[in-house]
């Protein structure tokens, strides 16, 4: 485990919204590959700086992104959905957010460039996704319990990096016909994948909060330690295999 360096940082999309995103990375005096971590539609909260700070002792500088501005985030599903929905107003807004995230990442002076990666919970999944389906320079792309259906299919060439997309098959909010249909997107277009169907699973089962927040908005949220501990293990395989010359 590394001693972590954490601070924010402030930086401004293409649609001028300001935003703060968390930034955390092992203490060193060489660069190490980093990872933009994509929130679920909650926001920009504590589990999200939790994550980046998990990641940053394991060796990554890691940046908890801020999608909603002024790291906005909420305990109330109506809010968090009237949030994310904003973001999907315009069809170019969710992509530029992340875009301006990762070369905000990207421009640190603890990052080295050419090791990126995207790693997104729930929303944040359609989010890592998205950015490699235009082609973002990363070598590792993983969506937990994400948001898979797309406008915008991944083409032939365009994702150079490993996906691994972690699928609850309980999950209700995100059927089996889009984990089918992002598996034939991926083998299409040529792109080396991973595909975890997570059996006893449901959506958010990643985030030990989803009990609670079940209960609190009746949202069909579940935590699962065993989903969880296995999405992890084969991330860190992924994050190994790219970036092992670390």
């Amino acid at each position: 485990m590394h001693n972590i360096v954490t601070r924010e940082i402030e930086y401004t999309a293409h649609d001028g919204k300001t935003l703060i995103g968390f930034f955390a990375a092992p203490e060193t005096n060489q660069p190490v590959a980093g990872i933009i971590l994509g929130p679920e539609w909650w926001g920009r909260d504590a589990y999200m700086v939790e994550r980046a700070k998990q990641f940053a002792q394991q060796g990554y500088a890691s940046f908890a992104i801020d999608m909603y501005g002024n790291k906005a985030s909420t305990e109330l599903a109506t809010e968090a959905s009237a949030y994310m929905n904003e973001v999907f107003e315009k069809p170019n807004t969710l992509v530029d957010r992340a875009q301006a995230a990762l070369a905000t990442l990207a421009a640190q002076p603890e990052v080295d460039p050419k090791k990126l990666a995207a790693i997104g919970f729930c929303f944040g999944g359609k989010i890592a996704l998205e950015l490699a389906r235009i082609g973002a320079p990363l070598d590792v792309i993983a969506s937990f319990h994400g948001t898979l259906k797309t406008n915008n299919p991944a083409k032939t060439g365009l994702i150079k990096g490993d996906v691994l997309v972690c699928h609850g098959v309980d999950d209700s909010m995100i059927p089996l016909e889009d984990v089918d249909a992002i598996e034939k997107e991926l083998k299409d277009a040529d792109v080396s994948y991973q595909i975890l169907r997570l059996e006893g699973a449901k959506h958010g089962f990643a985030n030990p909060k989803s009990d609670e927040r079940h209960l609190k908005t009746g949202v069909d949220l579940a935590y699962s330690a065993t989903a969880e501990q296995q999405s992890l293990e084969a991330l860190a395989q992924l994050l190994k295999k790219r970036f092992a010359s670390q």
